[in-house]
């Protein structure tokens, strides 16, 4: 696709992603569904904190109503809320500006459908030809022009949905939050209250231009010396638009996506509750997590790289549990889509259940060292189909036998090569790697 991605249309705001685009987009969608149905849709709109999600916002609302839609807007709501109320409130389809982890200068339109799933590519290839073409859609007239409506009980409802979600209390836990600045802000706190916790938030004043700055998932050490200093039980941190969370435990080591996996998935298995007693990873998860969940006796079943991906072979194996080392976590058995804030409740369960301090229950778990080297490329679909290189990847994989592994795969966004080996010392990595290395010299791009 040329604008929509894996996560949406995302880009620097209004250089890549203009006001024009957001207008566009409303425009299409507003007329698309109301011309399925013969009546007015009903479409419901969020937004994260950045300084150009009001911008486009407006842009969006504009194109909506002017096609003849409601437009229910739920202002600063987590990525996962909207997915959440898209369902719950049975709207034609769900929009969310954001551009997640990314800096506040960017920003992202990603739409969902009325199960609350990423958009269907067609009509996202639909809503693309109209982008690009000069047609006219009518405009709407009269009583025919749609209506904004706050739809801040929308948000609520979410709310309380996560609070129902706990059939525990957090009575005398001191839980360390970090908002990233973002949507997570106005939501994370209020659940943790709810259930009893002695709350400690932290970056949860945004303004605009502080989203993810030295904060949040992506920058987590904040939040690892805030758990430290303050003699905190547990954790987490939240990306921009709050559907990634990683955890700190009591000591203040990082917790990430990986180490989720692995404790929600023995805790979910020994109450009969993981499906298939299957855990979805993907091919960039540590070599540890799947040595610790074979020991566990578990099985797993790894994806490409992306949610989307995880959730697409969750979905067709009617597994209930996956995600990615990033932190986002997907619990199939109660949702559609990664929720940092839901991933923080199902981790206090374990340790309420099981009455252990997180860095006991993320013990099993070795983490294999890992060498990353990023080769640049002349061509890197002929560098990943180019014979010398398989057998090279072959030499390597039988060099590191069952003590690692090595992933070859081509970047999705650059010229590049990435070469990944991971095994018990740093040493045996760059042995394994150096035989790939070798056989993409003769392929790489001049500097």
């Amino acid at each position: 696709m040329k604008y929509f991605g894996t996560d949406g249309f995302r880009g620097e705001a209004n250089v890549d992603l203009t006001v024009e685009h957001a207008y566009k987009i409303g425009r299409y969608v507003g007329w698309y569904y109301g011309a399925r149905k013969g009546v007015k849709a009903r479409v419901v709109l969020g937004k994260d904190t950045r300084l150009s999600s009001y911008m486009f916002e407006s842009a969006l609302t504009a194109g909506l109503v002017a096609s003849g839609a409601d437009v229910y807007m739920l202002h600063v709501i987590p990525t996962p809320g909207l997915a959440y109320e898209t369902v719950d409130g049975r709207f034609d389809c769900g929009i969310m500006i954001s551009a997640s982890h990314n800096p506040y200068k960017d920003n992202g339109i990603k739409l969902v459908n009325s199960e609350g799933y990423k958009m269907d590519e067609e009509v996202l290839e639909l809503i693309e030809e109209y982008i690009d073409s000069r047609d006219q859609l009518p405009l709407a007239t009269g009583d025919s022009i749609g209506a904004t409506i706050d739809y801040m009980q929308g948000r609520n409802r979410y709310i309380g949905y996560l609070i129902a979600s706990a059939n525990f209390s957090l009575q005398g836990v001191k839980v360390g939050l970090d908002c990233a600045n973002g949507a997570a802000s106005s939501v994370a706190k209020p659940v943790f209250d709810a259930l009893g916790a002695d709350v400690r938030v932290i970056n949860n004043a945004p303004n605009g231009y502080n989203i993810n700055v030295d904060c949040g998932s992506t920058h987590i050490d904040r939040l690892r010396r805030h758990v430290v200093e303050q003699g905190l039980d547990v954790g987490f941190a939240y990306d921009g638009d709050a559907d990634r969370c990683l955890a700190v435990d009591e000591r203040g080591n990082v917790v990430d996506g990986d180490l989720i996996l692995y404790v929600c998935g023995v805790y979910l298995n020994k109450h009969g509750r993981l499906s298939g007693g299957t855990v979805v990873p993907t091919v960039m998860s540590n070599f540890g997590l799947l040595k610790a969940l074979e020991q566990a006796h578990l099985s797993y079943e790894t994806t490409g790289v992306g949610d989307k991906n995880v959730y697409a072979c969750m979905r067709k194996n009617h597994y209930s549990l996956g995600g990615e080392p990033s932190g986002h976590t997907i619990f199939g058995d109660i949702e559609r889509t990664g929720d940092g804030i839901m991933t923080s409740l199902r981790v206090m369960e374990v340790i309420r259940a099981e009455r252990e301090t997180l860095s006991t229950l993320c013990a099993p778990v070795k983490m294999y060292p890992q060498n990353l080297v990023n080769v640049r490329v002349k061509d890197k679909e002929a560098a990943m189909e180019d014979e010398a290189v398989k057998a090279a990847i072959q030499e390597a994989s039988d060099f590191l036998g069952d003590r690692g592994r090595v992933l070859v795969r081509a970047s999705g966004t650059e010229p590049l090569i990435r070469v990944l080996a991971e095994a018990p010392t740093k040493d045996l990595c760059k042995e394994a790697n150096a035989f790939v290395l070798k056989a993409l010299e003769s392929l790489r791009a001049e500097e």
